[in-house]
Formats: C-alpha cells, sequence, structure tokens
C-alpha cells in the first residue's frame, strides 16, 4: 500500500508499530502548515527551522510514549504543540539580558549585519505580505492568535475553536472583530496594501 494514501491516523499506528517512513509522510504532509504558523510568530528562519524540529521531536515522542489521544485530529494537535513550544520560545527569551538603542550615543543597530534585503530587490507581493504581518501585532492577543492560525497554518474554525476552548462562533466572532480592527489599522498608519 501506498503511505501517500494512507490517512494521518493510519500512518500513525504504523509508525508507532515501528514503520518509521511513515513519520516521515506526516512530517512532509503537514510541514508547510506548522512551519508557517511558527515562522509568522517568531518571524525568523531560523528559530523557526529549530522549533519546527522541536515540534515534531514532541511529536514522535509523544506517540512513542502513547500520550497521542486527539484521533482525527493530528494537524490540530501538531500546531498545538507548535503553539506551546512558540510560547516556551518567547518566555526564554524575555528571561535573557536585551540591549537597547536607548542606553547608547552611537546606533548598535545601524549596522549592515542587521541591515535587510534592498527594497528594489524585494517582490511587491512579499512587501503586502510583510506588512500585513507586521499589522497583526497590533490586535489583541485572541484576534492574533486566531488570524495566524486561520489564514497562516491553514486551520479550520472548528479546529481552532477545539485548539482554543471556544465554540465556533466565539471563533468566528473573533476573526470578524480582528479583520475590522486590521482594517482601522491600515487606515490609521496610511498602508497601502494593492499590488
Amino acid at each position: 500500500m501506498n503511505l501517500q494514501n494512507c490517512t494521518d491516523q493510519e500512518l500513525i499506528e504504523r509508525f508507532i508499530k515501528g514503520e518509521k517512513r511513515c513519520m516521515e509522510v506526516l512530517i512532509s504532509r503537514h510541514k508547510q502548515k506548522v512551519y508557517s504558523y511558527i515562522l509568522i510568530t517568531v518571524k525568523n528562519t531560523h528559530v523557526a527551522d529549530d522549533l519546527f524540529q522541536d515540534t515534531f521531536i514532541k511529536v514522535i515522542n509523544s506517540l512513542k510514549a502513547g500520550t497521542y489521544t486527539d484521533k482525527g485530529k493530528f494537524i490540530s494537535w501538531v500546531i498545538r504543540i507548535a503553539h506551546n513550544i512558540t510560547i516556551d520560545y518567547f518566555r526564554r527569551e524575555k528571561n535573557l539580558n536585551t540591549y537597547s538603542n536607548d542606553d547608547n550615543d552611537v546606533d548598535i543597530f545601524n549596522n549592515d549585519k542587521f541591515s535587510d534585503d534592498n527594497i528594489e530587490d524585494k517582490l511587491i507581493g512579499d512587501q503586502i505580505e510583510s506588512d500585513v504581518r507586521s499589522l497583526i501585532d497590533f490586535l489583541p492577543e485572541e484576534q492574533k492568535q486566531i488570524i495566524l492560525m486561520r489564514h497562516f497554518a491553514g486551520m479550520s474554525f472548528k479546529d481552532i475553536a477545539e485548539q482554543t476552548n471556544v465554540s465556533i462562533n466565539t471563533a468566528l466572532g473573533r476573526m470578524r472583530y480582528a479583520l475590522i480592527n486590521l482594517r482601522k489599522i491600515v487606515e490609521e498608519k496610511n498602508v497601502i496594501l494593492t499590488k
């Protein structure tokens, strides 16, 4: 039987029985959603790579330990693990020393190492996506979370409701208010989001 045709649950059961290739198929199948969710949250590809790897290490260990119980909801479970690992990352970062430009006469961040690629080298579409991602940070946490889960992780409202422990109507309402607030932020900041 071709592993690509197996359901997530079938792959999980076969992986637990020792077929390591099944995990490769699961990772390949869900990499885009999980990685996108992490990347949009941390905004750093190197950190996202590490957190993605940590997520699937935890997935593998949990499956081997027999603690996976969300039959039929594998991707929601993996996104929840990714979310928790990302939160842990931010907690650790918060506890580390930080540097501020305010304490120095010289702008320590005005250095070629910290500069982005030249704006002419970027596609307009990438700039629009970047603008939207930065505007999302201005939203309240519940609204920000639902936008990330829905639009960047591709989760259904049902999965979002289950993961955030709210009703589907509450999840839909949060999305509605998030979009209304995003429109207001776009107007306030005079951001142009068209090609």
